[in-house]
């Protein structure tokens, strides 16, 4: 099963392993990759997904409901 789950802005669905950057590279054919952030409500930045392509890729750790 996969571990992370990127949207982009027009709701596109990639399922992504372990290493996001390299996967998402693979899956776009592209080398042009900048870092997304995001501030918080503290006031500190947080690195949210890439933008790749032209696209605002953010990332979402996917886990179980229920662990025993």
């Amino acid at each position: 099963m996969f571990q992370i789950l990127g949207i982009d802005q027009y709701g596109q669905t990639y399922k992504i392993n372990k290493y996001p950057r390299k996967e998402l590279i693979e899956l776009l054919c592209s080398n042009n990759v900048s870092k997304m952030y995001c501030n918080t409500k503290k006031g500190e930045t947080k690195h949210i997904g890439y933008i790749i392509n032209n696209l605002w890729i953010t990332l979402h750790n996917i886990s179980q409901w229920n662990k025993q």
